[in-house]
């Protein structure tokens, strides 16, 4: 199996060196990341300027940088740098990935979707963290991630992804507490309220920062699960956002039967 790990915080991430190592067994592992921090860049792709690659060696691996963004990474890697991809993970993404107000725009996701597109299976990763160090604290939800990783990859090499899900998106609390589980959700239409704040620089320019305030979860979405019960959300997620005309339904015991061996390997 050719597994491509990739993320949206950059090819010097510790979230992306902890994803490979994670996996590197399971199959031919390749690395190919932005060279820098490209958060929030959604499916975004560069079409007005060229894109580079850079070989690099990230702690004793071969790996891509390239100059574009986590979408532009998969194309690269899927059209250029691999033959052939079976399998998409990205992150480990530094703040977790919960609601639809934050996957439209997340670099992580952008990069699982864009490799939906290529008909690729994906998964993306994502923690309730604000810095990097941060994933490195807790020995618990390391483990878990490690864990829930590994039973990914192999459950898609063994039985493919379940029908009618595109990419699967897992987001994981800031501490791994005894008894945490993983839990099936959809993802809440928001997470934050927007704000804009305005302000004026030294020399009199007004400039602005935008910004979110949390609001109250719902009970049973992914933000709720993350952020309220300190459990792992599981989010299945298409590609179809067309109101109009047939959809394939999602696989629920396929769901079901991912969810129980994600949960049986981090118990």
């Amino acid at each position: 199996m050719n597994i491509l790990v990739t993320n949206d915080d950059g090819i010097y991430s510790p979230g992306l060196r902890m994803l490979y190592s994670f996996v590197k067994d399971l199959g031919r592992v390749y690395v190919v990341a932005p060279e820098t921090p490209k958060s929030a860049s959604g499916l975004g792709i560069t079409l007005h300027k060229p894109l580079r690659i850079s070989k690099m060696e990230l702690e004793g691996v071969q790996a891509y940088a390239t100059s574009g963004t986590p979408s532009d990474t998969v194309y690269l890697a899927a059209l250029e740098i691999v033959d052939r991809i079976d399998l998409v993970l990205s992150g480990i993404n530094v703040g977790d990935n919960t609601s639809l107000q934050v996957i439209l725009s997340s670099g992580t996701i952008g990069a699982a979707m864009q490799a939906a597109l290529l008909g690729i299976p994906a998964f993306a990763f994502s923690v309730d963290v604000n810095e990097p160090e941060e994933l490195l604290e807790d020995p618990a939800l390391i483990s878990a991630i490690r864990n829930v990783a590994k039973t990914a990859v192999k459950f898609v090499a063994e039985f493919g992804m379940p029908k009618g899900v595109d990419v699967i998106s897992l987001n994981f609390p800031r501490r791994f507490r005894p008894g945490a589980v993983v839990k099936l959700a959809p993802a809440a239409k928001v997470k934050f309220s927007q704000r804009v704040d305005k302000r004026r620089d030294p020399r009199g320019g007004i400039y602005y920062w935008l910004y979110g305030e949390l609001v109250k979860a719902e009970p049973g979405t992914d933000v709720y699960i993350v952020h309220e019960e300190g459990d792992i959300a599981l989010t299945p997620l298409s590609l179809n956002m067309n109101v109009l005309g047939s959809r394939q339904e999602a696989d629920g015991a396929a769901l079901q039967k991912l969810v129980e061996l994600l949960n049986r390997s981090i118990a």
